[in-house]
């Protein structure tokens, strides 16, 4: 099955490059939401809304009254704000004091916004970029075809301190008790046995939690059936928003792809992009999509019925 049907890998990369090319920081998600808004405004059957907190949520509605699942990201990355260093990277990195490029309030590491190399985007902030690019891709091609299904988009605030836009919009019930929400990440390639280039990552848990059993089995079930390249791990590099989300009563699940120089923490303590697979990242794009346009179904019921057809086999001597 090709990426996502009637795209090519060339519109997913344009739409990372927009993306990615924009400076963020916890609390200063700015520029990459107005990038996504106008990625995604004015497009047929999308409506985008902005809570208090400044999360933004998209909503394609092409059929139906209820999305099955909400599609979560974050739009920031560790940074400097002011004199403090928001985010998880650690002292033995930043005592060198890196070279920063500022940006009003707050200083990035001063590396590429987005290259390609050898079939890998390298970028100052791939995580979780990367993710909000997906997540748009897949917007775009459900309204492009016009799909008869419901799907959310979830692009939040200050994960790298907290969760914190995961959980305002947790807390304040945004998105439907019944929607399992999935989160999308770039998760650093030691937290699992996982090879990079393998494909999109079906995330059974992460370092704080496991995910909803049925919930998974779906997604595993579709990218099979679909044809896309996958894996199936327990990443424990890090806690990803499925957690969050969990902890407030959601029924969660999570993808992710293979992530290189994890927060920028390169070989020798030194500061260097993050990089994804080109296919990876395509092929995440590609099981949202699918997962979207999906039909309702229980995946455990094809487990069920041979079990019981093992118990009934032995019946006779119970």
């Amino acid at each position: 099955m090709a990426f996502v049907p009637g795209m090519e890998k060339s519109a997913y990369l344009e739409i990372a490059r927009e993306i990615l090319s924009q400076p963020t920081a916890p609390f200063h998600e700015e520029a990459v939401r107005s990038a996504i808004r106008g990625l995604l405004e004015g497009l047929p059957g999308v409506s985008l809304e902005q809570d208090a907190f400044g999360n933004l949520i998209a909503l394609y509605q092409g059929g139906g009254k209820t999305a099955e699942f909400a599609f979560a990201a974050h739009m920031d990355h560790p940074a400097y704000v002011g004199r403090k260093f928001l985010g998880g990277v650690p002292e033995s990195y930043r005592k060198a004091k890196p070279p920063t490029e500022k940006f009003g309030p707050f200083r990035m590491w001063a590396l590429p916004a987005f290259q390609m190399r050898a079939g890998r985007i390298y970028s100052r902030a791939c995580d979780d970029l990367i993710g909000c690019a997906c997540i748009v891709a897949m917007i775009r091609e459900l309204s492009k075809k016009r799909a008869k299904c419901v799907a959310y988009g979830l692009f939040t605030r200050a994960e790298e301190v907290g969760f914190v836009g995961a959980i305002q919009l947790a807390k304040k019930r945004v998105i439907p008790a019944e929607t399992t929400i999935v989160s999308l990440e770039t998760s650093s390639k030691k937290g699992g046995p996982v090879k990079m280039g393998a494909g999109v990552i079906v995330r059974v848990g992460d370092r704080t939690s496991v995910f909803d059993s049925a919930a998974t089995a779906r997604l595993l079930d579709v990218a099979k059936a679909a044809e896309i390249p996958h894996q199936r791990a327990l990443m424990q590099g890090g806690t990803c928003e499925a957690t969050a989300y969990a902890l407030y009563g959601y029924r969660t699940a999570a993808m992710c792809v293979a992530l290189g120089n994890y927060h920028n923490c390169g070989p020798s303590n030194r500061i260097a992009p993050e990089y994804v697979s080109e296919s990876d990242a395509v092929a995440m794009a590609e099981l949202c999509v699918a997962l979207s346009r999906s039909r309702n179904h229980d995946p455990l019921a094809a487990l069920r019925r041979r079990l019981e057809k093992r118990m009934k086999e032995h019946r006779a001597l119970f």
